[in-house]
């Protein structure tokens, strides 16, 4: 995926798993409009994660809450500018697995398919060991 005619399917890649977390962030912030939400807002998102992380004291699963939502900010920031992409790839991977896994213990395994987690995971799993990013500030630092 590093060749010419492979930069736009990897562009498309980093977009597409960037502007997927961050419609998760804007749902739990209120941004989107009732009828297309699933939390609304992030007490209803913390309730939703305490239910994924039952095994979790009821302060870790609140903190674990709000750690994914900074992640889910920070990694498609990354992945937009390109800027240290592999290390966003794999967190990205990483926690969208953890959601997967999650999901599917708690709730059976529908609900991660249904929202396609394992895919997103896979996807930003085969963008991390990409040898280089085009049109990414990873590209313009190389030496």
């Amino acid at each position: 995926m590093t060749d010419y005619k492979n930069q736009f399917p990897q562009l498309f890649l980093r977009l597409a798993l960037a502007v997927t977390m961050l419609s998760a962030v804007a749902d739990r912030f209120g941004w989107w409009s009732k009828e297309n939400s699933s939390w609304g807002d992030m007490e209803h998102f913390i309730e939703y994660t305490r239910q994924l992380t039952f095994f979790l004291p009821e302060a870790l699963s609140t903190i674990s809450a709000y750690a994914a939502t900074f992640l889910e900010i920070l990694f498609p920031l990354m992945l937009i500018l390109g800027f240290k992409t592999k290390i966003a790839a794999y967190g990205t991977s990483a926690l969208l697995l953890i959601f997967a896994l999650s999901m599917t213990v708690t709730l059976g395994p529908k609900a991660p398919l249904n929202y396609s987690v394992w895919v997103g995971s896979a996807a930003a799993l085969l963008l991390a060991v990409q040898q280089h990013y085009s049109l990414s500030i990873d590209q313009l630092t190389q030496k």
